[in-house]
């Protein structure tokens, strides 16, 4: 076997353009929703996005529990990086995402 043969492929990368994960965090590029679903499609896909955000900066912050998630604490986290105050559902949704993600 020629040992171009055993040389391993580069990898690609899905993104549309480099990331830099050594900077602050600044939002992604908002792009609109795909037309024609239903209405509760757009909500749940919003508050799932939402949730996300939510969990990833507690995580950030030190909390790695899902008790230790009040709902008090991700309202007040939604504060801090601008977020509209979660409902019980998302905060909810929140302590979910915490408790799967360990």
């Amino acid at each position: 076997m020629p040992a171009a043969a055993l040389k391993p492929l580069p990898t690609q990368s899905t993104a549309r353009r480099p990331v830099q994960l050594d900077l602050p965090y600044a939002p992604v590029e908002k792009r609109p929703l795909p037309p024609g679903r239903p209405r509760e499609w757009y909500v749940t896909h919003n508050r799932r996005l939402k949730a996300m955000r939510l969990a990833i900066a507690l995580l950030d912050s030190g909390v790695y529990v899902p008790n230790q998630a009040r709902d008090e604490k991700i309202r007040s986290t939604a504060a801090l990086i601008g977020v509209h105050p979660p409902s019980d559902t998302t905060c909810h949704m929140v302590r979910a995402l915490i408790r799967y993600s360990r």
